[in-house]
C-alpha cells in the first residue's frame, strides 16, 4: 500500500527496520567527525518522515529520518534504503 504525498511515494513508516543499500557518504557521524563515513550496509530504524513542517506540507529532498544509534541519525532518500 503506497501513500502519495507531494509527489513522494512513501512506502516506509515510522518504526520500520531499514538497511542502507547504496553508498552514502556522511560527515556528521559521531565516531568519524570530519571524515567521510559510508553508510552502505548500516541498519537502523525509521524515526520520522518529513512531509510537513509546522502544519504545512513540505517536499523534503531527504525525507526519511533514520536512527542508527543513540547518538546518530541521518536523513536519506527512500531509494537509498531497503526494508528488512
Amino acid at each position: 500500500m503506497e501513500k502519495q504525498k507531494l509527489g513522494v511515494n512513501v512506502v516506509m513508516k515510522v518504526g520500520d527496520r531499514v538497511r542502507v543499500k547504496d553508498s552514502v557518504i556522511v560527515y556528521h557521524h559521531p565516531e568519524h567527525k570530519g571524515q567521510g563515513f559510508d553508510l552502505k550496509g548500516e541498519e537502523g530504524e525509521v524515526a520520522g518522515i518529513a512531509t510537513e513542517w509546522q502544519g504545512r506540507p513540505v517536499s523534503a529532498n531527504l525525507p526519511i529520518l533514520v536512527k542508527f544509534s543513540k547518538k546518530f541519525k541521518a536523513h536519506l532518500r527512500e531509494t537509498e534504503l531497503e526494508i528488512i
